[in-house]
């Protein structure tokens, strides 16, 4: 369990901002990762004043709060429709219900876990990271950064048309991943997404003439490793399995 010395709800985004700054603060998001450390903080930093927990569609994509749980996204009928229910299948696998009506989009996303269901779907789409500081940020980009003392205030991501499945392996229901799997295809050209492998999601634009090839090339791509769930021979093997399944799923819907 983690402690703090203060908490502090911000009353505006530059006050967290400017709190954020200190390196023992830390922000709250849905505080369901962070108990799950041991961590001594000296202040932690709530941002639920600030109205930044709606989802909003326009025509041409979604704007979505960083304190927006992800049990909203997940029910939101708009990303449903958009994106062929990918959204909803890769969500509906966090733990369970209860906890995916607490933790947020921001605290999920934000710290680039490996096991990272978010992150993995939204590294499939057409995603900008709205950061306080750095401004607006592709998700390709932003995966690469080292996390630091800015502030994710949402994302937005564009509809484009494309077509989008998710797939994922786990021991058990409920459980972290032991490979997940994003893929979409826009215009003839994939994009291919693989997280929890066990490293944070990596994204590649794979060539084929077939599922078979456009898997093949899409996994020799990309670096599997080992951890306590899995070696990372299965995982490259798992890997072609999920993503033939998921490409299936797309030229299925042509």
């Amino acid at each position: 369990m983690f402690t703090f010395e203060k908490y502090m709800t911000a009353g505006s985004l530059e006050e967290a901002f400017e709190l954020n700054r200190g390196k023992r603060n830390v922000v709250m998001g849905g505080n369901l990762w962070l108990k799950m450390g041991s961590k001594n903080y000296s202040c932690a930093i709530d941002l639920s004043g600030l109205g930044l927990d709606k989802i909003e569609e326009t025509d041409e994509g979604f704007e979505i709060g960083c304190m927006t749980s992800l049990r909203d996204i997940e029910m939101h009928k708009g990303l449903d429709s958009a994106f062929s229910g990918s959204i909803r299948e890769a969500l509906r696998h966090i733990v369970g219900v209860q906890f995916r009506n607490t933790a947020t989009l921001g605290g999920s996303l934000y710290p680039r876990f490996g096991f990272s269901d978010v992150l993995t779907i939204f590294a499939c789409l057409d995603t900008t990271v709205r950061l306080y500081e750095r401004g607006d940020v592709p998700i390709e980009e932003f995966i690469e950064q080292t996390p630091g003392n800015d502030i994710l205030t949402g994302v937005y991501i564009r509809k484009d048309g494309r077509r989008v499945s998710y797939r994922s392996h786990r021991m058990s229901e409920t459980d972290f991943a032991v490979l997940t799997c994003a893929a979409s295809c826009l215009d003839g050209k994939y994009t291919a997404v693989f997280g929890a492998r066990p490293q944070k999601a990596c994204i590649v634009h794979p060539e084929g003439n077939d599922i078979s090839g456009i898997a093949e090339d899409a996994v020799s791509r990309v670096h599997f490793g080992s951890n306590m769930r899995a070696g990372a021979q299965y995982r490259q093997e798992i890997a072609g399995v999920l993503l033939r399944r998921a490409l299936a799923d797309i030229q299925g819907e042509e």
